[in-house]
């Protein structure tokens, strides 16, 4: 089957509709390479499933499909390498309040909720909602041209207090796109168990290696004995294009766990979004030939980003080996103290400000649109970055 990934869809309705979080957030002039969601048509399995689900035509609370339990735990073998098991999903409406939630069962209030920057800018937020101590460690810049972010342990085990309980972790990382090497992974579990820490393991882009032949290992597959102590969140959202359907799973094998992160959810998130859980289940199902078909777009898309950078004095960026998000260091590109305002009011190119990631002097790229659309951005951005 051959899927469009080149015709631009047009996310700007005239009439106000539908409105775009990404493309109305700014004005009509600017192009938005900003917000993680993507410019393409989701998969055709999943527009069929929907199309049966609005034919039905009641929407009520729904519960969550055994056969999508099963789907998952399918994809999870075929993909991972990781037998898990139904009853092991906690299905929820987004990653974002699976941090939150995990913030509430899993410690008490004061205690250290501690991540590793840059990150994604809701991880920032989660110890301050809930009333915890928040806690960061910065991963290790590249050193010279070609080299990756990495993990720095010692800064990481240097920002663990006694208060310490949760690590919130992002495998493979937003905003840099690292895939973590296996001797990351394990000076990491092993830190973890010593300090008896809880992980939420945020594994929304595991979907989107951009190598070829790699495949991605769960943490907690990874190290078994890390399991009873760790939640794994996925979606279809990153992969698929569905994030506004508000569908997520937590993973989480050890029983105890999974009764405190239910009881913390109570009252607080809403049941299954009905139409998220019907287009999770087609794409888990139906959608791997689509999902290949991206990686190779996306895989272009980085070979275009990467070619014009280096064109671009003063700018740093280790390709991203995995999603269509890339981290650009900006620093010095003689751009003033916001870049991100600099190239939205001087290009007309709207991307992520790095100090909502805790790295001001970067932006986050999103190269998750059509190469007429991301052409188009990269021609405004070379007027201001070649001057």
């Amino acid at each position: 089957m051959v899927f469009d990934f080149a015709t631009p869809v047009e996310r700007r309705h005239p009439s106000g509709s539908w409105p775009s979080q990404k493309w109305h957030h700014y004005g009509d002039k600017v192009l938005p390479l900003w917000v993680a969601d993507m410019d393409f048509v989701s998969p055709p399995a999943v527009l069929e499933a929907l199309h049966a689900r609005v034919e039905h035509g009641v929407f009520g609370y729904g519960l969550v499909p055994d056969s999508l339990r099963e789907t998952v735990c399918a994809w999870s073998a075929q993909h991972y390498g990781w037998a898990i098991e139904p009853e092991w999903q906690q299905w929820l409406p987004g990653v974002v309040p699976a941090l939150h939630l995990a913030s509430m069962a899993l410690t008490e209030p004061g205690d250290g909720v501690l991540t590793v920057t840059p990150i994604y800018p809701p991880f920032l937020k989660v110890a301050e909602r809930t009333g915890r101590t928040p806690q960061q460690a910065c991963m290790r810049e590249p050193a010279a041209p070609g080299e990756t972010w990495c993990l720095d342990l010692e800064a990481l085990e240097a920002a663990i207090t006694p208060r310490t309980r949760l690590l919130l972790w992002c495998h493979p990382h937003n905003p840099t796109g690292r895939v973590w090497e296996r001797d990351e992974l394990a000076g990491l579990a092993e830190l973890v168990e010593r300090h008896d820490l809880y992980v939420v393991s945020d594994e929304l882009h595991c979907d989107l290696l951009l190598e070829e032949g790699a495949s991605h290992v769960p943490l907690a597959a990874a190290f078994p004995a890390l399991a009873e102590r760790t939640i794994t969140l996925w979606a279809p959202s990153k992969t698929f294009n569905l994030a506004g359907l508000t569908t997520a799973c937590a993973v989480i094998p050890d029983p105890e766990l999974r009764r405190r992160f239910a009881a913390a959810a109570k009252g607080l998130v809403p049941d299954g979004n009905v139409l998220g859980l019907a287009a999770a289940e087609a794409a888990y199902g139906q959608g791997e030939a689509w999902r290949q078909a991206l990686l190779e777009v996306l895989r272009d898309h980085r070979r275009r980003l990467v070619e014009r950078v280096a064109h671009w004095p003063g700018v740093g960026m280790a390709p991203p080996q995995s999603t269509y998000l890339a981290w650009l260091d900006l620093r010095k590109a003689g751009l003033g103290e916001s870049p991100q305002r600099a190239l939205l009011e001087r290009a007309g190119v709207a991307l992520s400000d790095g100090a909502d990631f805790g790295h001001p002097g970067f932006v986050r790229l999103n190269f998750g649109t059509t190469a007429t659309q991301l052409d188009a951005a990269l021609a405004r951005l070379d007027k201001v970055l070649k001057a």
